[in-house]
């Protein structure tokens, strides 16, 4: 029995649950009958942790400033402004020293 993809990641390694669908790869789970899926995104940090609009976050390493001479160190803390869908940089952020930056979710971590 074939089951449609996940909504989320696109796996195909999909498994029924009683009336619902589950993706052991995202863990996301809906219902094959009911069309409307929310299109939430789900960002994760270095950890592993869930990321959400107006989170706190500090920077595990230290990233060059692409087109510049500066560099944001470890440590440095910022504030998620919102999340984007994106393969480079999710994290639309506000840094606390001053200034906005895109961020890749995988260089930070929640406060």
């Amino acid at each position: 029995m074939s089951h449609p993809p996940c909504p989320k990641c696109q796996s195909t390694f999909v498994y029924p649950d009683q009336n619902q669908l589950i993706c052991p790869e995202c863990a996301f789970e809906w219902n094959p009958d009911n069309a409307e899926i929310d299109d939430q995104i789900i960002v994760k940090d270095a950890n592993g942790a869930s990321l959400t609009a107006g989170d706190k976050v500090t920077f595990i390493k230290d990233l060059k400033i692409k087109g510049s001479s500066k560099v944001l160190k470890v440590g440095a803390k910022a504030v998620i402004k919102r999340i984007v869908e994106g393969k480079d940089h999710q994290l639309d952020c506000k840094l606390v020293a001053g200034g906005e930056m895109m961020v890749t979710a995988k260089f930070v971590k929640k406060a």
